[in-house]
This record gives structure tokens, C-alpha cells and sequence, in this order.
């Protein structure tokens, strides 16, 4: 049943970095696409505020308990700052996380909205 669980705990922290992988650069893929836009401009919201507020994250809930329902000692914290930490430098600042995460944000944005420049600027030439 652990090997379920540590499985399941994996699943979970794939799902989760590609969820971040999605926030982070998924203005470069939903070009022509309007409801993965919509999708993406919520995530990247989402993704802000989760940032920026203390709230748990519920991949980061199912991830801890399923390291925990397995017998594991579930790491301490924020997911992104975790991981940062253990992969990046130990002392990885949470202050730089959440600049990070308003930076993503901001930079997503200024895609959309060229995009949307580009192409509202287009259909008024014709």
C-alpha cells in the first residue's frame, strides 16, 4: 500500500510542476487559442495570489498526506520554496518567490495584451 502511496505522492508533484510549468509559460503556447487563454490568464491569477497569500495549496494538501498516509515525513512549507530550496540554494528567500511570481505574472500579461494590440490594431486597419 506504501509503494501506491509513494506513487500516487509522485503523481501528485508531476502534476504540480507541470501546473507551474503551465503559470509560468503558458502564454507562449495558447497563441490562437481563446479558451486555453482564459484558462491560462486564471491560472496565472491563481497562481499570484497563491504566492502572495498564506493559503495551502491543495496539490501541496494531497502531496504531504499522501508522503504522510505512506509513512513518509512530508517536507515543511511552501511547494515552489521547497523545492527551490532543495534544488536551487538553501536559503532560497520566500521574498524572491513572490517578486518571481508577480514578475511571471506581469510578464504573461504584457504578452496577452500585446497580443491583443497586435491583433485589435490588424482588424481596425481593414
Amino acid at each position: 500500500m506504501s509503494d501506491l502511496l509513494l506513487l500516487l505522492a509522485g503523481s501528485v508533484l508531476v502534476l504540480h510542476l507541470l501546473f507551474n510549468l503551465w503559470v509560468v509559460c503558458g502564454a507562449f503556447v495558447t497563441n490562437g487559442r481563446p479558451t486555453l487563454e482564459r484558462l491560462h490568464i486564471l491560472s496565472l491569477f491563481y497562481g499570484v495570489v497563491m504566492e502572495n497569500v498564506s493559503w495551502p495549496c491543495p496539490l501541496t494538501v494531497a502531496q504531504k498526506w499522501f508522503l504522510m498516509k505512506a509513512g513518509q515525513v512530508p517536507y515543511q512549507g511552501d511547494f515552489l520554496l521547497h523545492y527551490l530550496q532543495t534544488v536551487v540554494a538553501p536559503g532560497f528567500p520566500l521574498e524572491l518567490l513572490r517578486w518571481g511570481a508577480i514578475g511571471v505574472f506581469l510578464v504573461n500579461l504584457a504578452v496577452y495584451a500585446r497580443r491583443y494590440a497586435r491583433t485589435h490594431r490588424h482588424a481596425y486597419h481593414h
